[in-house]
């Protein structure tokens, strides 16, 4: 028997460890600087226990190092079978160097955590229909008053994370829940202030869509307001989509006070930027207007209202980014 919380939390950490490793970057050059011919979507196991192999041997003495063939052991069962325990997280940690916030997301997942959720897709498309999220959790109980999202877009040139405020108003009696989608590309949501945890299964909404809820701090009578807070990770796998390089918001009925930054890593800076208005969520660009970067490499705009429309950034790459 399993505590149910315990092996929730390996399975969530264990998840969350395998995007990391897949993700496009240095993590995943580690390993694959030991494979001949690696393929995307696939994590060789031995290669990572070489790199794990590796760091565990430059800490210890001549002839005590951890050998290739018993990492891959700890590597099988931590990432594949259940076994991942908090010495064998940190030895992952350690042998690759995982930034301060994903290690500390990490330890807090394996201890079963319920105010972070990780998830894993295909590729990135458009919110779903309103009439699927009806069908999902029924009539929206609440509003929009305040929406703030900070965008980064990391030196690989693709979004990295983000971080949103959010205001909310309810529209009936008792609610202590909101929903809440994103596509396909998000690897992890973690709540913050206004937020108790994240509840229920994770439903997909069309093929590329994730819905869930959000346990409210407390529970909302008609009128009372509540400021929300969360921050998404993403990870973007194979090549480039022309998805990568925008950010939107779409308003399926009304929403109050949008304010949207993107910033962007100083060692990749876009060629040109625009503010656009889009056609539906799957439709083309019906408005655009360029914009130019500040002193904080970022682009920024705030609007009063959003009624059912799409907007946001998008932005093209420089010359000498194109052709690399």
């Amino acid at each position: 028997m399993h505590d149910g919380t315990e092996l929730t939390g390996r399975r969530a950490a264990a998840e969350y460890l395998r995007q990391l490793l897949l993700k496009p970057g240095p993590y995943r050059d580690a390993w694959r600087s030991h494979v001949d011919r690696p393929r995307d979507g696939f994590i060789n196991q031995l290669a990572v226990a070489e790199v794990i192999s590796g760091k565990h041997a430059s800490r210890t003495r001549p002839g005590e190092g951890l050998p290739p063939y018993q990492a891959r052991d700890v590597v099988t069962g931590a990432l594949f079978g259940g076994h991942l325990t908090a010495a064998t997280l940190e030895t992952f940690i350690t042998a690759f160097g995982f930034a301060e916030e994903e290690a500390d997301r990490l330890r807090r997942l394996l201890a079963g955590s319920s105010r972070i959720s990780v998830m894993s897709g295909s590729r990135a498309v458009a919110a779903s229909a309103e009439p699927d999220v009806d069908a999902a959790f029924g009539p929206r109980k609440h509003q929009t008053l305040a929406l703030h999202d900070h965008v980064w877009v990391g030196a690989d040139g693709r979004i990295d994370r983000a971080r949103t405020m959010q205001v909310i108003e309810a529209t009936a009696p008792s609610v202590d829940r909101v929903p809440t989608m994103f596509d396909t590309n998000l690897l992890t949501l973690e709540v913050g202030q206004g937020c108790k945890e994240l509840i229920g299964p994770v439903r997909r909404i069309g093929a590329d869509i994730f819905a869930f809820e959000i346990l409210l701090a407390r529970t909302l009578d008609i009128g009372d307001t509540l400021s929300l807070e969360y921050m998404r990770t993403y990870r973007y796998a194979g090549h480039e989509a022309p998805s990568e390089r925008e950010f939107r918001r779409a308003a399926m009925r009304h929403a109050d006070g949008l304010d949207m930054r993107v910033e962007f890593h100083p060692d990749r800076l876009p060629g040109r930027v625009w503010w656009s208005r889009w056609d539906g969520v799957d439709g083309d660009v019906m408005e655009r207007e360029a914009v130019s970067l500040d002193s904080q490499h970022s682009v920024h705009r705030y609007l009063r209202s959003l009624e059912k429309s799409v907007a946001g950034f998008y932005w093209e790459w420089g010359a000498r980014d194109q052709a690399n």
